[in-house]
């Protein structure tokens, strides 16, 4: 960077309960004030899991287009992609889905997931689509999201 630029401050919600879906939103959006989405109906009040309605709702409430990941289909110019993963706890005995975020942010792609300490850069958007497949081959889920 030369003199006089700043290097832009990368918004990172960590892991908090299972707001996974609350934090990867925030993180898409790079919203410092925590965005409220609480619908009822799509959330389970015991572990705090919200359904994809919740995050398809938030997003299109602020412009944004969501679209399920087709490997078939070319992808548009993205604002990001919203990962669902499944996972397992406790030696296998607990399995659920987390919810992470990839962005790019000043041409450079980062895996913003709650879990992590800190964003994770990627090298190249090769690096971004083994990331992806990985995650297909996995079992996850792939949400693509256009502004």
């Amino acid at each position: 960077m030369g003199d006089g630029e700043q290097e832009r401050q990368i918004y990172h919600e960590k892991q908090r309960l299972q707001f996974c879906l609350l934090h990867a939103l925030n993180n898409l959006l790079q919203l410092v004030d925590p965005l409220s989405v609480v619908f009822r109906p799509h959330h389970n009040r015991l572990t705090g899991n919200y359904d994809v309605n919740v995050l398809i709702a938030a997003l299109e409430s602020r412009g944004r287009r969501v679209l399920w990941h087709d490997p078939a289909a070319a992808p548009p110019p993205l604002e990001g992609i919203l990962l669902n993963v499944p996972v397992r706890k406790l030696a296998g005995l607990w399995k659920s889905r987390h919810w992470l975020t990839l962005r790019q942010i000043d041409g450079r792609w980062y895996n913003l997931d709650s879990d992590l300490e800190e964003p994770h850069p990627f090298k190249d958007e090769g690096d971004v689509e083994g990331f992806v497949d990985d995650v297909l081959a996995d079992g996850g889920e792939v949400l693509l999201v256009l502004r």
